[in-house]
């Protein structure tokens, strides 16, 4: 067996009403003056009055940063962390999706280093140290709660990853509580998201190791359980819960095997577009499974097991069919849109689309099978 490295966020509270904790979990860490992070969306449906009660409780200050934007651009992170110095917090909370949490691991660290963000963009190359920082995820989707890379929207519309072991977080908190008031789309949009992570991570060609698989095959089974009862009921706790927890241990899983094609075609429609990450992912997946079943057949035959249970195969290539019918016809039943077109693409977009998503060569080197730009053009253009 090749050597395996494995790491995650040390600390993981998965408690229904659990942000009652939010701010003994803070003081355990020493902090006395907190930056909570999040976007306009959730102040105004009122998520944020338990987190902000817990942390008054324990007092401590809070300082408030609510503009986080989608595919957090430069200029939205530097904003944080100007607000961050000003106030000089000691102690960052992310509390949103993931475009809280990547801002918030941001702010965590640059308040904590010297460098500047441009320079920390890639692999490793974040000094330290950071902040204190407690990560409290409110959709299952992103599992950045227990991921090492926060992900910016460059002004030229690219997608760069800042990669460290430093961005996990101290702790993960995960209330299924905060998820109850999704509407169908983005539950269904971030679900879809986590059913990528697990997926991707289980085929990824480096990396790949009997953690990340089990951790994958578990998060596949809660979320394809439960997909369709989240979005029948929203107010249904169990498959909520059920969801929180397959979001967070997909993430666990492709943070130590990475993502691969069906995220580098993903964020071009992000960056140019603004398409959200899950509906960008769940746009490209179908096609993205039928390319690569000539070189991953054998694994998504395994993956069946927990998409399909219950069900006998004659053989892998059986299995394999069965599973990328499934994952095929989930997607074609969620209440999001299924076409390029209809999230404004047109034919004249696909050329630049394609050619973004080959300059993403850190994922594109983990898909089971190599990616030429005729087939990222031909992916485009078979969900246009």
């Amino acid at each position: 067996m090749n050597a395996i490295t494995f790491e995650t966020t040390p600390r993981i509270l998965c408690e229904t009403g659990g942000i009652r904790h939010l701010g003994r979990l803070c003081a355990e860490l020493g902090a006395r003056r907190v930056l909570l992070v999040t976007d306009p969306g959730l102040v105004k449906a009122g998520l944020l009055h338990g987190a902000e009660a817990s942390l008054t409780e324990s007092g401590l200050d809070t300082v408030l940063f609510s503009d986080v934007e989608a595919d957090p651009p430069e200029a939205s992170v530097e904003a944080a962390v100007a607000r961050a110095r000003e106030a000089r917090i000691d102690a960052v909370v992310g509390l949103g999706g993931g475009s809280s949490m990547d801002t918030a691991k941001l702010v965590a660290l640059l308040c904590g280093t010297p460098q500047a963000l441009a320079e920390i963009y890639g692999i490793g190359l974040a000094k330290g140290p950071r902040l204190p920082l407690i990560q409290v995820p409110t959709t299952a989707g992103t599992g950045s709660e227990v991921t090492p890379i926060s992900i910016v929207t460059t002004p030229t519309q690219e997608k760069k990853g800042v990669v460290t072991p430093l961005l996990y977080p101290d702790v993960a908190l995960l209330d299924a509580d905060l998820t109850l008031g999704l509407p169908p789309a983005v539950t269904a949009a971030t679900g879809i998201d986590a059913m990528v992570h697990a997926i991707e991570a289980y085929t990824s060609r480096h990396k790949k190791n009997p953690i990340s698989d089990a951790m994958a095959l578990k998060a596949l089974g809660l979320l394809a359980a439960n997909m369709d009862r989240v979005i029948a009921d929203g107010r249904d706790i169990e498959a909520r819960s059920a969801m929180l927890l397959g979001s967070c241990l997909a993430g666990i899983a492709f943070a130590n095997a990475p993502v691969a094609a069906v995220h580098a075609l993903a964020y071009p429609l992000g960056g140019h577009f603004h398409v959200p990450h899950g509906l960008s992912n769940a746009l490209v997946l179908a096609p993205v499974l039928a390319y690569n079943r000539p070189a991953a057949e054998a694994l998504y035959a395994e993956l069946a097991a927990v998409t399909c249970p219950g069900r006998t195969f004659a053989d892998a290539a059986e299995a394999c069919d069965a599973f990328i019918a499934t994952m095929t016809d989930m997607v074609g039943r969620m209440p999001f849109a299924q076409t390029l077109r209809e999230v404004g693409v047109g034919e004249g977009d696909l050329d630049l689309l394609a050619r973004d998503a080959m300059k993403i060569e850190r994922l594109l080197v983990n898909n089971p099978r190599d990616l030429t730009p005729e087939a990222a053009l031909a992916i485009y253009r078979s969900i246009l």
